[in-house]
């Protein structure tokens, strides 16, 4: 039976393209009117996606395939554009319709006074019309353009305020990392559509050509890492994560947006869309585990030593797409229904935590959380629905962080991969010790920076979304509870048995109390001193503030070495490529002027030229005769 509903599902992107429109073609016009044009448009696509949710979770509802526009014909082969609806898919348009919306009421108060503010929300429907497209994208060279629109979209945004020399190099920097990233999945796109029966690009397809074994291991190995080298650009994942954190620059509902439901989360979608090819090669699988488990405790551990809020919040998300990158990368349908599921709770108290941070830098105007304290006195709604977000990004039972989590580390112990769960508790104790650092430096204590006697809590249109995160923030977990196997079944069409592990939640459990325990003693009853820490190990500490020196290791490597060779390709553009057009130039000149001279009503000088001119064709005729000669 096919949804009544899904059929529709190209409308849920179109709205949001159509504010986008509105908004642009108006201008600054509108003023501040343009936020309700937006969030109408949200809402809207909202309530469609949710139909669409709502029906498909009834079960007996067969993926929804339309693609019959066609976009390009070469020979015997055509590419027809359109739209898909399965179950992964239907969960993702809730995600990011959601949380578009929210943001865009955050929004609301959060850009009120900005002369750029109908800009702003005509970029964001841009963005949100980017990621959908891509969500439904029924093929992948349709969600390859989808793809370099929300890189083009977090451009905009992320250099938002352009005025400031950090936005602009922040945009540049997103910009060109993750076409880095691109560059791969252009590349294993090429390749798939090479081997590909009928060179045939849509998902069904895909899945059927990897599922019955008709492309080899090797080279489902090389399509496979390509792709997800493209994942790893925009997914932030080790060494593509570097703009990831300095994305900060922008206003900070869009860092909500990028790292909640949008940017971020298309490199893990890309990856379940695509299962069946890593499916069908084990040393890619094995890839992805890796650098996933890398990435998530790699970036935890520099979470500890951040001071600016947003970055800190920045690195646990790179952390916690390692977790999902890691659980996809396990290989087995249990794993892959555990990353979807983290995917899913993430987005929520990950919005819940940029837009609580976005609230206390709207009253306090800094970002250094060594610049703050006693914040939650004064914001009593920010501090209580904060402190869920960060419970719950800590693994705290029984918040929504705890059972997806919970659910990775469970499948990795399943599956005798101890070691991915020996580096996810770690990242995990990590984890809860940052979010303490920055919460109890915040919210508790006394006031430390310049503006504290101004502060006051954020107006009703911030404050509202961050009481619905932080419900959805305690309510997913429940939802999608790891002791049922439903949403396995549900997302993947394969019966699954209960996976819960008694000693993998009590582990997990214990990790996240004694990150919390940890961050207590040292920054609330000072029983440890973080000074007298940082004195014993300098160099630590500087590397862990430093990023591990990834930065500086690029500028040096990469950056000056193209800038090395761009100096040269300069020198040899200006002096040989211009220089041969200027010879050019001056011979045509000198050829000129020489024969205006001879053009001067002598006789003298006629009768000279005409000497010379024989004598040279004298000399041509000897050579030549001397030549034929020889």
């Amino acid at each position: 039976m096919v949804s009544a509903f899904s059929q529709y599902a190209w409308l849920i992107p179109l709205f949001p393209l159509l504010s986008f429109l509105i908004l642009t073609a108006a201008g600054r016009s509108l003023r501040e009117a343009g936020a309700y044009i937006s969030i109408a448009a949200g809402f809207v696509s909202f309530l469609l996606a949710i139909l669409i949710f709502w029906e498909r979770i009834g079960g007996g509802t067969e993926d929804y395939t339309w693609n019959n526009m066609q976009w390009l014909k070469l020979g015997d082969f055509t590419l027809k554009m359109g739209f898909e609806v399965t179950n992964l898919n239907a969960l993702m348009l809730v995600i990011v319709t959601l949380i578009s919306l929210l943001v865009n009421i955050y929004s609301k108060g959060y850009m009120h006074g900005d002369e750029r503010i109908n800009v702003f929300f005509a970029y964001i429907a841009l963005f949100t019309f980017s990621m959908l497209g891509l969500v439904i994208s029924v093929n992948l060279v349709q969600l390859y353009i989808f793809w370099e629109l929300v890189g083009v979209c977090s451009f905009l945004l992320v250099g938002f305020w352009y005025f400031k020399p950090e936005a602009r190099a922040a945009a540049k920097k997103a910009f060109i990392v993750t076409r880095v990233g691109d560059v791969g999945l252009f590349i294993g796109i090429l390749l798939l559509f090479w081997v590909m029966p009928d060179h045939a690009l849509d998902f069904t397809s895909i899945s059927n050509a990897f599922e019955g074994g008709k492309i080899s291991e090797e080279m489902a190995t090389w399509i496979a890492i390509l792709i997800f080298i493209g994942a790893m650009g925009k997914s932030g994942q080790f060494p593509l994560h570097t703009w990831l954190p300095d994305a900060m620059e922008g206003p900070t509902p869009i860092s909500a947006l990028i790292h909640a439901a949008t940017m971020v989360a298309a490199g893990v979608y890309l990856v379940a869309r695509t299962f069946d090819i890593f499916t069908a090669a084990p040393a890619a699988l094995t890839v992805v585990a890796v650098v996933g488990a890398v990435t998530a405790l790699f970036a935890a551990t520099i979470g500890t030593a951040q001071n600016d809020i947003k970055r800190i919040l920045a690195y646990s998300t790179v952390s916690q797409l390692g977790y999902m990158m890691m659980a996809l990368g396990i290989g087995t349908t249990a794993a892959y229904t555990a990353g979807i599921f983290h995917l899913f709770t993430h987005a929520f108290f990950k919005a819940l935590l940029f837009l609580g941070a976005g609230s206390v830098i709207h009253a306090v105007h800094t970002q250094n959380i060594h610049e703050m304290g006693g914040v939650g006195s004064k914001m009593k709604i920010t501090a209580w629905t904060f402190a869920i977000g960060a419970l719950a990004l800590s693994g705290i039972v029984p918040l929504s962080g705890f059972w997806s989590k919970d659910a990775i580390l469970t499948e990795a112990y399943n599956t005798g991969h101890y070691g991915l769960m020996l580096v996810g508790l770690i990242a995990a104790f990590f984890t809860a010790f940052y979010m303490s650092r920055l919460y109890f430096l915040v919210f508790f204590g006394k006031p430390r920076g310049e503006h504290q006697g101004k502060v006051h809590e954020s107006p009703g249109s911030m404050t509202m979304p961050l009481i619905v995160l932080a419900v959805l923030a305690v309510v997913a977990g429940f939802v999608f509870t790891p002791f049922s196997p439903w949403l396995g079944t549900w997302l993947t069409g394969h019966e699954e048995a209960e996976h819960a592990s008694v000693l993998v939640m009590v582990l997990s459990t214990l990790v996240g109390l004694l990150g919390i325990g940890a961050g207590y003693m040292v920054y609330v009853k000072r029983t440890i001193s973080a000074e007298g820490f940082v004195a014993s190990a300098p160099w630590l500490y500087r590397l862990l503030n430093r990023k591990y020196y990834i930065d500086e290791l690029y500028q040096a490597v990469w950056v000056r070495s193209l800038q090395s060779i761009g100096q040269v390709l300069h020198l040899f553009d200006v002096y040989v490529v211009d220089g041969v057009v200027r010879l050019s130039s001056y011979a045509v000149t000198g050829v000129g002027r020489l024969g205006s001279r001879l053009q001067n009503g002598q006789v003298q000088t006629y009768g000279l030229a005409t000497l010379i001119g024989l004598l040279i064709l004298m000399l041509a005729i000897a050579g030549r005769r001397f030549i034929s000669l020889g």
